[in-house]
């Protein structure tokens, strides 16, 4: 029987007055224990009080995104947050990051998600997000793109800036087909590569690749006199794919609140709500206690982390793991029934970037049970009852404590 069937056979219907559900995502929360860091994670080095209170009445384990070794990228780790194998459903980043600007796709369009970057005198990149540009100058040169790129023969070009250099572009036009390999080498001291069709048989792939070379070729001459944005990338070429609702999936009516885009339109690709406005993880959580009846299911993103990871700062890290503790607080003002505080993925400083290592995993609710843990760090969670499993089954973890699943067999 297929295993998805079968959950959904077993699934009952929410208990009347409502059972609420929370996934608090801080983004590359796991981390690595290294000597230059006196073998302590930014999670273990933290003062987290709030935390350790929670830890105690708490099962712990290790999830791995999508499979050992393997390390995933921001959208494959939170589909399989959300219950989505990323084996199996696979998005590209550019539809994600499109849907959460609040651009709406038509059927056919293509999608990149681009990064400013800073290129040297041979073209060789020096840093893959030109310093963090800030929002306003990445909406500067997006205007500047837009107004001179409008068409690329027969396709139509459409540019949208994102937060600091992040931005993103979709090609309109017709018999284009994703994906395409990325002009990304995903590492500072090459040249931007070009891109390929995934299916050299695919004519869709191949007059696409040939539009995107052009659109190249017109828009790095409008930037190279930039500093220090003076060039871009991009990565997830693709287009949208069909994947089932959310809503209809687990019975649970869903919400999103994230700050950062691509987080959004990760929420929204799976069909939840998104609920705008907040800017900050204290105001995310005060906006949870507002909307507390009006969804079953809240998914709540926090960036800084990851962030912090990817710079390589320890500190940094560490300090925005307390600054998440300090505001948890007002999140228990009305604790969920089912609570799962995470990561999409590890950020390990020693690597700044993703990596393959499991993420640690905290989940408690009345039926949850105690691991007698003192607090939630990865190596307590190394010895926790959840032990280690793929990241896909923790949504079904969280419904079994909140009571929805029925006996399986006689």
């Amino acid at each position: 029987m297929n295993l998805d069937a079968l959950y959904s056979e077993l699934t009952l219907k929410i208990p009347q007055g409502g059972t609420k559900l929370a996934l608090v995502v801080l983004d590359g929360l796991g981390d690595i224990a290294t000597k230059e860091q006196n073998y302590l994670t930014p999670l273990e080095a933290a003062t987290t009080p709030n935390l350790d209170k929670i830890a105690r009445d708490s099962a712990q384990g290790r999830m791995i995104a999508a499979a050992p070794g393997i390390t995933p990228g921001s959208g494959p780790g939170h589909l399989g947050l959300f219950g989505y194998d990323p084996l199996e459903f696979q998005v590209g980043r550019g539809v994600i990051e499109a849907l959460g600007l609040g651009m709406e796709l038509k059927h056919g369009d293509v999608c990149a998600r681009a990064n400013f970057a800073t290129l040297d005198a041979k073209g060789i990149i020096t840093d893959r997000r030109a310093g963090r540009i800030p929002t306003e100058t990445c909406e500067k040169l997006c205007a500047m793109l837009a107004a001179k790129i409008k068409k690329i023969g027969d396709t139509e070009i459409i540019i949208k800036a994102g937060k600091e250099h992040r931005f993103v572009v979709v090609f309109r036009g017709k018999g284009l087909e994703g994906p395409l390999t990325d002009a990304d080498p995903n590492r500072e001291g090459f040249a931007i590569p070009t891109v390929k069709p995934r299916d050299e048989n695919n004519a869709g792939q191949k007059k696409l690749a040939g539009v995107i070379a052009d659109f190249y070729k017109a828009a790095l001459p409008i930037v190279a006199k930039e500093k220090p944005a003076n060039g871009f990338l991009m990565r997830g070429i693709a287009h949208k794919p069909h994947i089932p609702l959310f809503e209809d999936r687990y019975k649970l009516k869903p919400a999103c609140l994230a700050v950062y885009p691509m987080y959004k339109g990760l929420a929204q690709l799976v069909g939840m709500k998104k609920i705008e406005g907040p800017a900050t993880i204290t105001e995310q959580f005060e906006r949870y206690l507002k909307e507390y009846d009006n969804f079953d299911f809240f998914f709540i993103h926090y960036k800084y982390t990851d962030k912090y990871g990817e710079d390589g700062n320890f500190t940094a890290k560490t300090k925005a793991i307390e600054d998440f503790d300090a505001a948890l607080p007002i999140l228990l003002r009305k604790k969920p029934d089912v609570l799962a505080i995470t990561g999409d993925h590890s950020t390990p400083c020693a690597m700044k970037g993703h990596s393959w290592h499991p993420q640690p995993v905290l989940l408690t609710s009345a039926v949850s049970g105690s691991d007698k843990l003192e607090r939630f760090t990865e190596t307590g969670a190394n010895t926790g009852s959840l032990g280690v499993f793929k990241a896909k089954y923790l949504i079904r973890l969280m419904q079994a404590n909140a009571r929805m699943f029925d006996k399986f067999g006689a």
